[in-house]
C-alpha cells in the first residue's frame, strides 16, 4: 500500500459571499468565476491597476461562498486590496478559519475512501463530510476542513508542508513570496499556461496591461522551474546566470522549498522567456549554490 503523507499547509483563504460576490469578484480577478461550480476549482490572478500580481490563487466555491486559497502573504495583500471597493457592494470578504492540509501519495485512492471523498468523472472538486476536496493531481489533494476533522490512522502528519511545496513546485505552480508581490505580470509567471486567465471575460483590474501582453506580444519573461545542491533555503532570493566568463543578473526566486534527505533546492524564477535549459545559474549572495533549469510540465506556446 503507498504511503500517504498529511502537510499542514501554512497557505491562508479568504472567503467572500454575499448576493453580489459573483459581480464583485468577477471584476477584480483573471478568471471568468462563470466556469465555477461545486465540482472544480480554478486557477486564479488578483492583480492591481498596473496587471502587477498581488496573487495567485485556487478558486473554489463551498456552500453559498467563494474561496481563494494562496501564500499566507499573498492572501494577506489581497484581501487588504479587495476590501477597498467592497464598500460598494453588497458583498463580505474574511479570513477563513478553515485549514488547509495537502495529501501526497503515491495512490491516495485509499486515504480519500477512509475520509469518503469521492471526485466523480473529470470533476477535480467536492464536498465531503468536514469541507471541500481540490484534486491538484492524481497524487495531491488539497484539503479544506474544519474543527472537526480528523486524519485515518494510515495517513502519516508531517511537522511542516516542504514536500507538498516540493512538488507544487515540480508542478510549476505559481506563488509569489513577498518581495515578489506586485513585480509580474500573470503571463510572467505562467498564469495562462494553467488556465488562469480568461481573455474572453468583462473587465477587471489590470485587464489592459494583461491583455497587451497577449495581444501585441510584449511579454519577454516566463517562469522556470530550477534545482540544484544546497545546504538550506537561500536567505536572498538573486540568482545570477554566466555569460562568458562572467556572471550577470538573471532574476529572483519567487518560491523555493529544500528536501533535506537530498540536500536539494527547488525553486521558481522569472527569466527572460527565451532562456535556454542548458542555462547556468547560481545564487548571488550564496555563489557555491549552482542551479539547473528544470522542464516545464507544460507549454508556453501561445494558443
Amino acid at each position: 500500500m503507498s504511503t500517504v503523507y498529511a502537510c499542514p499547509l501554512s497557505h491562508q483563504l479568504i472567503r467572500i459571499s454575499g448576493v453580489d460576490k459573483l459581480a464583485y469578484l468577477h471584476g477584480q480577478i483573471t478568471q471568468d468565476i462563470n466556469k465555477l461550480s461545486q465540482n472544480n476549482y480554478l486557477w486564479t490572478g488578483h492583480c492591481n491597476a498596473k496587471g502587477k500580481l498581488w496573487s495567485v490563487a485556487k478558486l473554489f466555491a463551498y456552500q453559498d461562498s467563494y474561496y481563494l486559497a494562496a501564500s499566507e502573504v499573498e492572501i494577506t495583500q489581497s484581501l487588504a486590496e479587495l476590501k477597498k471597493y467592497a464598500v460598494f457592494s453588497n458583498v463580505e470578504l474574511l479570513a477563513a478559519t478553515e485549514k488547509l492540509i495537502g495529501l501526497i501519495g503515491e495512490d491516495v485512492t485509499a486515504a480519500l475512501k477512509s475520509l469518503d471523498i469521492h471526485f466523480n468523472g473529470q470533476d477535480n472538486a467536492c464536498d465531503f463530510s468536514y469541507g471541500k476536496a481540490i484534486k491538484l493531481a492524481d497524487n495531491r489533494i488539497l484539503l479544506m476542513v474544519n474543527a472537526d476533522f480528523s486524519l485515518p490512522d494510515d495517513v502519516i502528519a508531517l511537522e511542516n508542508d516542504a514536500l507538498w511545496q516540493q512538488h507544487a513546485i515540480l508542478a510549476g505552480e505559481p506563488e509569489l513570496n513577498e518581495l515578489a508581490l506586485g513585480e509580474y505580470v500573470p503571463q510572467m509567471v505562467n498564469l495562462q499556461a494553467i488556465g488562469g486567465i480568461s481573455f474572453r471575460k468583462g473587465c477587471y483590474t489590470g485587464q489592459e496591461t494583461v491583455a497587451r501582453m497577449k495581444y501585441l506580444g510584449k511579454n519577454k519573461r516566463a517562469m522556470y522551474i530550477v534545482s540544484g545542491h544546497s545546504d538550506g533555503e537561500l536567505a536572498e532570493p538573486e540568482l545570477e546566470t554566466q555569460m562568458g566568463e562572467n556572471w550577470r543578473r538573471a532574476g529572483k526566486l519567487i518560491s523555493q522549498a529544500y528536501n533535506p534527505q537530498s540536500k536539494t533546492l527547488f525553486g521558481l524564477v522569472v527569466l527572460p522567456n527565451d532562456s535556454e535549459p542548458s542555462q547556468l545559474l547560481r545564487a548571488k549572495h550564496a555563489p557555491a549554490v549552482e542551479l539547473s533549469i528544470l522542464p516545464l510540465p507544460y507549454s508556453l506556446d501561445d494558443e
